[in-house]
């Protein structure tokens, strides 16, 4: 396992540093400053996304004085591709793929949502007579990628450890997971509580779930080896700093979020105990 110093103690002087600024940052000028991309793991349609995260990127830009510019590719396996090369300065990623991109090319968590663990879910349409997981041998079922951590990952290794048979039919999003198991294309399928409870209420009100995961460390705000110390930590602190402001809370809702709080490399244990490389086809 890659060893890493825990963010309390390398990172205590720039947090310092961190501290010292914000009071300052409220309205800095950003016009000299480069920027900095912070890619999103692709788990709903681009455009919701950006409603979702481009005034976040402009909350941090303000409160930093960098220029963050929001990045989303169309599905998971570019997103993962991307993540491979370094393509991102900051990105927010799923577990698994922190427990991968964490070692190589060596993305480094410094946030988490506060007070969460992340449950995939296995959703059926509501009016199907489908009750329970069992009854799903043999089918085929919607899941948004191959390494979706919670929405894929999870159920498969659950239904395999069962006896469950299924085929996977990856969809590209969870949005399309739900939308497939809504309009009766596929039996059912894998998600996670927070996108399901954020898709379109014309959507969900079709859905059932079906079976619930046991919780893990959520998905990790992380940033590229080749950010500075000073940048990263002043990231970190505007983050974690969120939830304290007004307009950080009302920016947090619309992600399901209450707060951020600070994370290091090692939080994600729970995840690197499993052994699913099995299930990355």
């Amino acid at each position: 396992m890659k060893n890493r110093f825990s963010s309390s103690g390398r990172a205590f002087n720039t947090l310092l540093i961190s501290m010292a600024l914000w009071a300052g940052m409220s309205s800095v000028v950003l016009a000299d400053k480069a920027k900095l991309t912070f890619g999103i793991v692709p788990q709903q349609a681009a455009s919701k996304l950006a409603r979702q995260w481009v005034p976040i990127m402009r909350y941090l830009s303000a409160k930093t004085g960098y220029n963050i510019e929001f990045k989303t590719p169309s599905n998971i396996p570019e997103f993962e591709t991307k993540l491979a090369n370094g393509d991102y300065d900051f990105a927010y990623m799923n577990p698994y793929h922190y427990v991968v991109f964490g070692d190589a090319p060596g993305y480094e968590a410094i946030a988490k949502q506060k007070g969460k663990k992340i449950k995939g879910i296995i959703v059926a349409k509501k009016s199907a007579a489908i009750q329970n997981i069992s009854e799903l041998n043999g089918m085929q079922l919607a899941f948004p990628s191959p390494a979706a951590f919670a929405a894929s990952i999870l159920p498969r290794a659950f239904l395999n450890a069962e006896g469950i048979s299924v085929s996977p039919k990856y969809v590209s999003s969870h949005d399309s997971v739900y939308r497939s198991v809504a309009l009766g294309r596929l039996p059912a399928g894998g998600g996670i509580i927070r996108t399901f409870n954020s898709v379109g209420d014309d959507v969900s009100d079709e859905l059932k779930v079906i079976w619930e995961s046991r919780g893990y460390t959520p998905h990790a705000f992380a940033a590229h080896p080749r950010v500075t110390d000073e940048v990263r930590e002043n990231i970190r602190f505007a983050l974690i700093k969120m939830s304290e402001t007004d307009e950080g809370k009302a920016l947090l809702e619309v992600l399901n979020f209450k707060a951020i709080e600070s994370a290091a490399f090692e939080d994600w244990d729970d995840v690197r105990a499993l052994n699913i490389g099995s299930l990355i086809q």
